[in-house]
């Protein structure tokens, strides 16, 4: 597992890597919630409060670093991180930033 300090508007977030063979698993924590590849469940997060959205990269590449989740588009979201004005079609970065 690679961990990575990631800069954020309001502070420090905390990006992790692991590899899973062919894939990665990506995700960064903030100080209010957590921005992670598509194979995060933010709906399942969502009955522990936890505000999570998820993103994927442009057509025809996969997230595989914490730069490739920090410019793709959130495609998921769940209401506690709608509450932080968190939104599909945003980028992973600023998504992190309102949650941070």
């Amino acid at each position: 597992m690679q961990e990575q300090p990631v800069t954020l508007s309001r502070g420090t977030g905390s990006g992790y890597v692991v590899s899973l063979g062919p894939v990665n698993l990506v995700w960064v924590i903030a100080r209010n919630g957590m921005v992670g590849c598509g194979a995060f469940d933010v709906a399942a997060l969502e009955k522990f409060g936890y505000p999570a959205a998820r993103v994927r990269a442009e057509a025809g590449s996969r997230i595989a670093t914490i730069d490739d989740l920090l410019s793709g588009a959130v495609f998921g979201t769940n209401p506690s991180a709608e509450r932080y004005g968190v939104f599909a079609g945003m980028n992973g970065r600023e998504a992190l930033d309102l949650l941070s």
